[in-house]
């Protein structure tokens, strides 16, 4: 029973920890994360912690993550739900992991 109960706490807790990021985000978020992430990309692309591919690869997740958001505005008369920001949130979430372990991976362009 106690296990049951903490249990659901815990559930409710992590629902109004959801709730509370979506609420809280600005209108220009996701636009700012993107502009944030094509820096690193070519910060790590001018260091050569990235290579040519891993940096066209992150882009192309940034287009089509821009494609996203501009489909999702469309459809509601140019502004995104709340549903629809989190979902692109989550996905920035994943896709600035993924530039992180890119940059992080020992992998190094040549010198030029």
């Amino acid at each position: 029973m106690i296990t049951r109960v903490l249990m659901l706490a815990g559930a409710t807790l992590a629902a109004s920890l959801a709730l509370c990021s979506v609420a809280a985000a600005a209108p220009g978020e996701v636009q700012q994360r993107l502009n944030n992430q094509q820096q690193r990309i070519d910060r790590g692309v001018a260091n050569g912690r990235l290579t040519h591919g891993e940096a066209a690869r992150d882009e192309s997740h940034d287009a089509r993550m821009e494609a996203a958001k501009q489909r999702d505005r469309m459809e509601h008369g140019g502004h995104l739900t709340a549903a629809e920001h989190a979902r692109l949130n989550d996905r920035e979430n994943n896709n600035s992991q993924r530039i992180y372990d890119k940059k992080h991976n020992d992998v190094t362009a040549p010198p030029r």
